[in-house]
């Protein structure tokens, strides 16, 4: 049986669990679509800058002991692009519950809200997820703050057809970084900070768009 163990946030956390024995180490405080962590306590970091800093961690602790222990990247993850940018900073394996909580195959409500179909989505701190033992503070008054949402997310069809997707672009920018592999992409890919332009300039802008369907 394999143990994870987590969630931390840099080097030192990665360290202290990779000494306890941790079979896999879980990368991320906050960052969840559904989580408030940061909001209720204070507490957490961006996951870019946990994840670079964790996968560092982890190959320099692959060097010095021989042991390769992987990272998950937990949170943060919205559009299919950010989980090439994930791979690309050094995760081994992601966490996809909204990804996932958008289809079918999801075991939650499928309702009409708005005009628009939706999935029911929660978080782990939330009430309504009763995780007592996670998230309580031990006595009998149960979880006295959550740290997660009770939310929706926008439907999206058949599990099938999503993926074949985001496999398609996941493996399109793997190639065009140069790998055809997920250890190559991590040696390719070139990490680069953008600003708040430059993302816009990335998008269709100056032009008045036909409508057309929206891939959510």
């Amino acid at each position: 049986m394999k143990v994870g163990a987590g969630n931390i946030v840099d080097a030192e956390g990665f360290n202290y669990l990779a000494e306890a024995g941790a079979d896999f180490i879980k990368v991320g405080i906050g960052g969840g679509s559904i989580c408030i962590t940061r909001e209720q306590k204070g507490i957490g970091r961006g996951q870019a800058t946990a994840l670079i800093e964790v996968a560092k961690a982890r190959d320099e602790y692959f060097q010095r002991t021989g042991v390769y222990i992987p990272i998950c990247s937990d949170g943060g993850i919205v559009q299919d692009y950010h989980m090439s940018l994930a791979l690309a900073m050094g995760a081994d394996f992601l966490m996809m519950g909204r990804y996932f909580a958008r289809f079918d195959e999801s075991p939650t409500k499928k309702l009409l809200i708005g005009g628009n179909y939706v999935k029911e989505y929660w978080g782990e701190g939330s009430n309504r997820a009763r995780n007592w033992q996670r998230y309580d503070m031990g006595g009998k008054t149960g979880m006295k703050f959550e740290e997660g949402v009770d939310s929706y997310v926008p439907y999206a069809g058949k599990l099938k057809d999503n993926l074949e997707i985001t496999l398609g672009k996941i493996k399109s920018t793997m190639c065009s970084c140069g790998s055809t592999t997920i250890a190559k992409f991590k040696e390719t890919a070139k990490i680069t900070l953008v600003s708040s332009t430059s993302i816009i300039e990335g998008g269709a802008h100056d032009v008045i768009l036909k409508e057309t369907k929206t891939n959510n």
